[in-house]
């Protein structure tokens, strides 16, 4: 992680995350999380977990009135300096139905609150005046549409959009699903076409081995370059 300015103006300087740098982060509490709680590590995680997660590090309702808020808001951090920080989820993502929303939603959070909270805190770099003499919270609302595909430019959706799938389908284990799909199909190490019958059969089999949404499985090989738009051949994968 580097500092680098934040041209958002939400602070001087914001940190910057390679994506290895997160996917590292996120195996490891995942790895972590699930031997200290069975003893073994299995996917997918359980959705219980992962409310688990977020209660080790935050204050957590899972069943908050959200409907007022404009543009499909599913899930809202709210930051007070030095105060454990705040996770409301939609009441509406407690539908039977909605368990992969609510599973995306609640890694999205998780990544706010791991990566950010210390952004909150009054550190050293941040500008004296950023917070009044009573804290003041700060409210971070997550859309539907942003919450897995943020653009770069939004930093903060953007890392907590990669922590989510790098949490649901940590790097190891992802490649291993896809080796073993390769293998099984006799397929070159290229990346795969989206569109291709093979790419849409790797986005099924994530999709289940995971338990996310097809649309975050799609995500999450796009970012790993493991599908494409075009093939390339390539001597290994790129994790």
């Amino acid at each position: 992680m580097k500092w680098v300015r934040d041209k958002t103006g939400r602070f001087s300087q914001r940190p910057h995350y390679l994506p290895d740098e997160i996917d590292n982060e996120c195996e490891r509490v995942v790895r972590e999380f699930l031997t200290d709680r069975y003893g073994k590590v299995e996917f997918p995680i359980r959705t219980d977990d992962l409310t688990v997660l977020i209660e080790k590090k935050a204050d957590l309702d899972s069943y908050a009135d959200l409907s007022d808020e404009p543009g499909e808001v599913e899930g809202v951090t709210e930051f007070t300096p030095r105060k454990r920080p705040v996770v409301k989820i939609s009441a509406a993502l407690g539908a039977s139905n909605m368990e992969n929303r609510l599973r995306t939603t609640l890694t999205h959070e998780f990544g706010h609150v791991h990566f950010h909270q210390f952004m909150f805190d009054d550190l050293p770099n941040q500008p004296p005046s950023l917070f009044p003499t009573q804290p003041q919270t700060h409210t971070n609302k997550c859309h539907r549409d942003t919450m897995i595909a943020a653009p770069e430019r939004d930093w903060m959706e953007w890392q907590a959009g990669y922590a989510c799938g790098a949490l649901l389908m940590p790097a190891s284990s992802l490649l291993d699903t896809v080796k073993r799909f390769r293998e099984e199909k006799k397929i070159p190490y290229a990346n795969l076409t989206l569109a291709s019958e093979h790419g849409q059969q790797l986005i099924a089999l994530v999709t289940t081995t995971f338990q996310t949404s097809r649309d975050a499985a799609r995500v999450r090989l796009l970012k790993r370059g493991i599908l494409g738009d075009e093939a390339r051949t390539r001597t290994g994968e790129l994790f």
